[in-house]
Formats: structure tokens, C-alpha cells, sequence
């Protein structure tokens, strides 16, 4: 009897549980702490952090990789997160989310100001500083620095799409430092926002954005895909499912696609994604010095990002005859809607009648393409590294 005993207590996860697997599993419960009491990023967080709790469960093998024998023959099936987890490998689940983005995203402030394009496009320099300062840290390949660069980009599913085909080895850690900063964003951008602007420029007034055609949110979508993908094809996957999302939205033709892609469809994937990312995050990959040398270039990609917006509005201003308010430079990061939310909140600390709001989302659905290019641009660059 006290053998039987003490051979099932030898198949359980407490006799086969290392250090390792009981540090992460702690780390997943301050994540889920993070998000449900602290609300940073719950849709996702939560799942990610839950996916981190599930792979690490000694014995469970809900990760685990399906055996076959010589003749192909299927000895043991893989865990279930392993088959769900094919559509972030495949680059099936980020484009999806997209379409949902696409479909709850007005493209409306860019296209009244196209400068806003600008901006977005300047919050891409943090992915490029942060992927030098990986390649000279000598611990990744160019590869793999390329994936820890697209943290800058403030998005999450862009972070994930780039990683899974460059450097899968590091998806758990890579998504959960860019859905850990994207949360961060109002910690992180208002100091430094606030550092390279002066009083009179955050009280800078900007005018009412002109009001934009229906055909004009039509056309939009459909030109953005054609050029974006003609110079950057690996972006179709991505900038495609944004546009059709949006072109779902603005049609007006189709509200039960819009609603689909906005809710039920973005729901369903959030979770697999969540999951699936956080189900990467295994003892052995992520308990590793380039964890933390990867957490340590995420900020440093999202500081970079916010001012070199912040930089490229100012020098704007010295061209332009009705000037801007240099904090909506800072929402050129692709964290929608959130970023432009603290150049509002800031901008407001300083005036209260001033509102960015809607000047600040120009910027901000400006970076969600350039963060979607600049992953277009990477992959093109390092795809056989």
C-alpha cells in the first residue's frame, strides 16, 4: 500500500516540480495580480499570464510537441496549447487581430492631417536604435535583435507576428516586455514628454480637424494596402487585414462583418494568442540573462520611440505656419488609443481647454501602419538569419 502510495506521489507535479518551473509559476501570479488589480493590459495579460501558469505545470505537458514513429506513425499527441499555438508559428492569429483593429480604428485624423503620417512614422526610430543596441550588447543574432527591436513599435501583435517567424525561441519573453510597456505607456512617456517640451509649447492650441468624406475613408484603406504592399510585400499580411478591417467599418455596407471582426472574432483570437504567447514562456526559455537584457532594451525602444515624435513635432514647428503641439508627437507609438490619451492628459495638466484628443490620434493610427511596415522592413532584412 505505501508503495503504491509513494509511486503516484512519483508521477505528480510535486515530486517532478524544479526551481525553475516554481519561479515562473510565481512570476505568472504577479502578472495576473498586475492586471486584474492594477488593470495594466488585462484582455491580454491575463491570458498571457494564465498561458505562462499552464506551461509550467510540471507533468502537464499542455506544450509539449506530438511524438511519431519512424514510419510517421503518431505515438503520442501534443498538448493542446501546442496545436493552438500554430496560429501565432504560422502568422495566422496577429493578422486577425488586426482585422479587428482595423475594424474599431477611425482613420479619419490622419487623413484630415497627413503630417500626422510623419509622426507616426518618427516613433518607428525607438525599433531601429533599440535593434543597433541588441546587435552591440553581443547576446542575439541580427535576427533575433530585429524581434527586440519591434518592442519600440508599442504593438503587441506586431511584436508577436515579427517574432514568430524571426526568433520563436523568444516570443514569451518579447510579447510579455511589449505588453508590459504598452501598459507602462502613461508611466513611461509623460516624463519624458514633459522633459523636451517647454510650457509654452505644451499650451500650444491647434485648430479644428476638417471633416472627412465618406469616400475619402473609403478610398483610404484600399490605397494604403496597394502602396504599402507594392514597396514592403512582407507588410501585406499585416496592413491587409488592418485595411480590410477598416474598409468593413467604413463601407457601412457590411455591419455584421464590422461587428464580427470588432467583437466576437477579436475576442476568440485575443484568447488563443494570449495564451498560446504566455505558453512560450517556459522555464528553460525564459529564465535566461537575454530575459533581462530583453526587458532593459523594451524601454529603452519605447523612450526612444516617444521622443523621437516628440523631437520631429518640434522641428515641424520651425517649418510650419500654424504650429503644432509637440505632444502628439509621443502618440506616434502604435498603443491605440492609450498614448493618445496621455497626450491629452498632458496637454490638459498644462491647459485645460486644450484638446488633442483627436489630433493625437492622427499620430497614434499613423504608428499602428509604421510599426506593420517597419516589421514589413525587418522581416525583408533578416528572414535568413
Amino acid at each position: 500500500m505505501l508503495q503504491t502510495i509513494k509511486d503516484f506521489y512519483l508521477t505528480t507535479g510535486f515530486d517532478n516540480m524544479t526551481l525553475g518551473q516554481l519561479t515562473m509559476i510565481l512570476i505568472s501570479f504577479i502578472l495576473l495580480f498586475l492586471a486584474i488589480k492594477k488593470g495594466f493590459e488585462p484582455l491580454l495579460l491575463v491570458p498571457i499570464a494564465f498561458g505562462m501558469f499552464l506551461t509550467n505545470l510540471p507533468m502537464a505537458g499542455l506544450m509539449s510537441y506530438p511524438e511519431y514513429a519512424m514510419d510517421g506513425t503518431l505515438l503520442q499527441p501534443g498538448g493542446l496549447l501546442y496545436y493552438i499555438y500554430q496560429g501565432n508559428k504560422l502568422g495566422i492569429f496577429p493578422p486577425l487581430i488586426f482585422l479587428g483593429v482595423g475594424a474599431m480604428t477611425d482613420f479619419g485624423p490622419l487623413i484630415a492631417n497627413p503630417k500626422s503620417l510623419l509622426l507616426g512614422a518618427a516613433a518607428q526610430f525607438g525599433i531601429f536604435i533599440t535593434f543597433f543596441g541588441a546587435i552591440a550588447s553581443g547576446l542575439f543574432t541580427p535576427a533575433e535583435a530585429a524581434s527586440i527591436g519591434i518592442i519600440g513599435g508599442a504593438d503587441g501583435p506586431t511584436a508577436i507576428f515579427l517574432s514568430s517567424k524571426l526568433a520563436p525561441h523568444l516570443l514569451g519573453s518579447i510579447a510579455v516586455a511589449a505588453y508590459s510597456y504598452m501598459a507602462l505607456v502613461p508611466v513611461i512617456q509623460p516624463p519624458i514628454m514633459k522633459a523636451l517640451t517647454t510650457e509654452k509649447e505644451r499650451k500650444i492650441k491647434m485648430s479644428q480637424l476638417r471633416t472627412v468624406s465618406k469616400l475619402e475613408k473609403i478610398v483610404f484603406p484600399v490605397l494604403a494596402t496597394l502602396i504599402v504592399s507594392l514597396i514592403v510585400p512582407p507588410a501585406g499580411a499585416l496592413v491587409g487585414m488592418l485595411m480590410l478591417g477598416n474598409l468593413f467599418r467604413e463601407s457601412g455596407a457590411v455591419a455584421r462583418l464590422t461587428d464580427t471582426a470588432q467583437n466576437a472574432l477579436m475576442n476568440i483570437i485575443t484568447i488563443f494568442l494570449g495564451v498560446t504567447v504566455g505558453a512560450t514562456a517556459s522555464a528553460e526559455a525564459f529564465l535566461d540573462i537575454r530575459t533581462l537584457a530583453i526587458m532593459g532594451l523594451g524601454i529603452v525602444a519605447f523612450a526612444f520611440g516617444t521622443a523621437a515624435g516628440v523631437i520631429l513635432a518640434k522641428t515641424m514647428n520651425l517649418f510650419l505656419k500654424d504650429p503644432i503641439n509637440p505632444l502628439i508627437g509621443s502618440a506616434g507609438v502604435s498603443a491605440v488609443p492609450m498614448a493618445a490619451r496621455v497626450s491629452q492628459v498632458v496637454g490638459q495638466k498644462e491647459n485645460p481647454s486644450n484638446f488633442l484628443l483627436m489630433h493625437a490620434m492622427g499620430p497614434n493610427v499613423a504608428g499602428v501602419i509604421g510599426s506593420a511596415v517597419s516589421a514589413g522592413v525587418l522581416l525583408s532584412l533578416f528572414a535568413g538569419f
